[in-house]
């Protein structure tokens, strides 16, 4: 069977909600803040989301391990047609499908947490405003000093769902999200940060948890992704009530004749 271009909204959300903390990102993507910017995939009941709201486009390949063989045949086919240049985020086991076509480099494993556990949030004291649009240029010289190369979409500033610490008229601390969908019940933090010069004080923790209390209001699934080698936030948001759900790994991808 042939993979197809699935345009129906309803379709995807049946399929991805089956898991919804693992397809979080993607579901969040049906919203139509990003739908404009994706393009999805489908064999049987298998999906691959290519979005293009980036450069370079992103491709979002996720299965539990009993489905990671179907997803496979869907990249086997769809690999020739994708861009010559592109980043993946890929369930493990799903690398050889595109290695034919690709130059695979790695960025490392990184872990997938949701939050399971939230009562932990009351042990410890929120802090933050809410930020929006006219907050971007502050937030902007805080990412280049604290967290340079970041990915950061302005537009979702417009979500109300960043969060950020002042001192001294100074934006310090920020938490944030990568998606923000009520209508399909999913949130994604990213984006979150800390002045070096004020690291180890808390503001970390108190920033998440202040954004985590406003999402419970929205979503039910509040997830994000970590690399596995950063123990200080691993430390940070197992405290918070995070627990590590799902493994992938993310990769630059480079045509072989590009």
């Amino acid at each position: 069977m042939p993979v197809r271009a699935e345009h129906d909204r309803t379709v995807l959300a049946a399929l991805l909600g089956r898991d919804p903390v693992l397809h979080a990102y993607q579901l969040g993507d049906l919203d139509d803040f990003f739908w404009p910017y994706t393009s999805w995939f489908r064999l049987d009941e298998e999906v691959a989301l290519l979005y293009h709201g980036a450069d370079p486009p992103t491709l979002l390949a996720f299965a539990a391990p009993p489905r990671v063989e179907r997803l496979a045949a869907l990249l086997r086919q769809l690999a020739p047609v994708l861009p010559a240049r592109l980043w993946a985020h890929l369930s493990p086991g799903l690398e050889p499908a595109l290695a034919g076509v690709f130059r695979m480099d790695a960025a490392g494993p990184h872990h997938r947490m949701a939050l399971t556990d939230a009562a932990r949030l009351d042990t410890v004291a929120p802090a933050g405003s809410v930020l929006d649009a006219g907050d971007l240029p502050a937030l902007r010289r805080l990412y280049d000093v604290a967290y340079p190369g970041n990915w950061f979409d302005p537009r979702m500033l417009d979500t109300g769902q960043y969060v950020g610490v002042r001192d001294g008229g100074e934006l310090v601390a920020v938490a944030g999200v990568h998606v923000f969908s009520p209508a399909y019940r999913v949130a994604a933090l990213g984006n979150v940060t800390t002045h070096p010069r004020l690291r180890g004080q808390g503001l970390a923790g108190a920033v998440v948890a202040a954004l985590c209390r406003r999402l419970r209001e929205h979503v039910t699934h509040v997830t994000l992704n970590v690399k596995a080698d950063n123990a200080a936030a691993l430390r940070l948001y197992g405290r918070l009530g995070f627990t590590r759900v799902a493994d992938y790994g993310e990769y630059a991808l480079r045509a072989h004749d590009g």
